[in-house]
């Protein structure tokens, strides 16, 4: 647990690695603010905690330059943003220093009572801690294998504060749900982890990205789209520690939506002079269920058909998904007709100078899990400028953007079913030899081994064949996707045509199939 001798304290002590020109170097947030007009961006080595981090980033931009007071109508609000951004100077260094100075709010990490985003009742309240490698994402903990690193609970080594930091982030942000250490709150029976997962878990997030960190900061602060109700209040804000039998607070705004709704709850057990962590304890942080919010960097989708509570999702983060291809969801503007609407923080870009404006890029951060506890690989890219063709900007540009996204994901899937259906009339065709079949007759569910080496060829050249069509308005979209995946299926299937039998006549169909025109059902007649 917390000792006195131990300190490390995130507005003052380095943890957030950050990039000026080719230096990079680690600041803590007082820093971080203060130098943001000389820095190129963010360095953080893990997409979730940078994520995390730009979120937690936002809200202290808003306190530092005002623009949380939900008093300013929305040409003031946009008014002072412009303002701020025309300046070359940064942040105001005393508005930053009493943020950070203000001593109603806690940035100890180790701090006996109020530990930054951390509950200190955990020591109490659990028996034991939960090792540290469970805080660290990539190592093994409990009885998993040690597949990848040499880490296991026989021999748990600490891992410096700074990097700590970055993983307790993760956790309030992504953590997973079951699994952590058994909690007792008053005088109920200790119980584990809820079933509730973090709530950014298996997501994707888009974040506008400027010249410098000051722009960066500055762009993606969200503005308030409803009424403030009650007192806006982050964790390290709020002056009691946080308690788990608590109704949860109302999603105010931005502090408590974009840093208030956390599932999980941590406690830190420091190094004797707080340089590193030797321990973790990790368990559930409250039994009531979250209240609805909209997170302004997701990508949300509608069905109608679904139950009330499961109309509004966000888009999952996918590692093989490409960034182009979330254009569309990126450059329309909020239509009832559509399924998904783009991220909130895009409402607002168009507000910015232009001179800001046409060089922002756009961040995307990505997670790919389940919806439970298994990981499978976070991800980060950064595009280029295209807001100009966002659709209140260039509508036929963004219309043909849209159109070209869909016909690119419409023949991916027609590729995968065909690709499927021509291994099955391989295998079930007349007069195949058994010495040819590589694995036997595959089951009625079985995959098919050509799917997944046609869509890794199909992508590629998608990807070519998209940014052709954005420049030659007048081509097809269909047809040339089409032959994109004509030539992925015939790239896959090359050996296995010639070495199967019934292979290249299989093929041969399913690629006239892919250059085939859809089928129009034919209208009824009027009465």
């Amino acid at each position: 647990m917390p000792c006195d001798s131990a300190r490390f304290s995130v507005a003052d002590d380095p943890w957030i690695d950050v990039r000026r020109g080719t230096t990079y170097r680690q600041v803590g947030l007082r820093e971080l603010f203060l130098d943001a007009h000389t820095i190129d961006d963010l360095a953080m080595p893990i997409a979730p905690s940078a994520s995390g981090l730009l979120r937690v980033a936002a809200v202290m931009t808003a306190r530092i330059t005002a623009l949380d007071d939900p008093r300013l109508s929305a040409d003031q609000w946009t008014a002072r943003r412009w303002a701020l951004l025309s300046s070359p100077d940064g942040f105001k260094p005393a508005a930053v220093n009493a943020y950070f100075d203000n001593d109603a709010y806690c940035f100890e990490v180790f701090d006996l009572v109020r530990p930054w985003l951390q509950d200190p009742l955990l020591a109490s309240q659990c028996k034991a801690p939960s090792g540290i490698n469970k805080l660290v994402f990539g190592r093994p903990a409990g009885n998993n294998l040690a597949w990848l690193n040499p880490h296991h609970d026989l021999d748990p080594l600490p891992v410096p504060t700074a990097q700590a930091l970055q993983h307790l982030l993760i956790h309030h942000y992504y953590g997973a749900s079951g699994g952590g250490t058994p909690r007792t709150v008053g005088r109920r029976a200790p119980r584990h982890l809820g079933g509730r997962s973090g709530p950014l878990r298996s997501t994707v997030s888009f974040h506008p990205l400027g010249r410098t960190l000051y722009e960066t900061l500055l762009v993606q602060i969200p503005k308030l789209t409803g009424e403030q109700t009650g007192a806006d209040l982050c964790p390290w804000e709020d002056p009691a520690p946080p308690d788990p039998d608590a109704p949860p607070a109302p999603m105010t705004w931005p502090g408590r939506i974009l840093t208030g709704r956390s599932q999980h709850a941590l406690l830190l057990v420091p190094g004797h002079d707080g340089s590193c962590v030797s321990d973790v304890y990790l368990t559930w942080a409250t039994e009531r269920p979250p209240l609805p919010a909209t997170d302004p960097y997701l990508v949300i989708h509608t069905n109608a058909k679904a139950k009330p509570e499961l109309r509004r999702f966000p888009r999952r983060a996918d590692a093989d998904k490409a960034w182009w291809r979330e254009l569309d969801a990126l450059l329309l503007a909020p239509d009832e007709r559509r399924a998904f609407r783009r991220p909130q923080i895009f409402d607002t870009l168009n507000d910015l100078p232009e001179h800001v404006r046409t060089s922002l890029r756009v961040r995307v951060h990505g997670f790919d899990q389940d919806g439970k506890v298994n990981n499978r690989r976070w991800y980060t890219a950064i595009t280029p400028p295209f807001l100009a063709w966002a659709q209140e900007h260039d509508p036929e540009r963004a219309e043909r953007i849209a159109e070209c996204v869909a016909a690119a994901e419409h023949h991916a899937g027609r590729l995968a079913y065909l690709a499927g259906r021509a291994w099955k009339d391989t295998v079930d065709g007349p007069g195949y030899a058994t010495d040819e079949r590589p694995h036997g007759k595959p089951e009625k569910k079985s995959t098919s081994p050509w799917e997944a080496p046609a869509r890794a060829a199909y992508w590629p050249l998608a990807e070519d064949a998209f940014w052709r069509l954005l420049d030659q308005p007048d081509l097809s979209a269909r047809r040339a996707f089409a032959t994109a995946a004509a030539q992925a299926l015939r790239a896959a299937t090359a050996g296995d045509r010639i070495r199967l039998r019934h292979a290249a006549r299989a093929i041969a169909a399913a690629v006239a199939e892919l250059h085939r025109p859809p089928r129009t059902r034919p209208q009824k007649e009027p009465r």
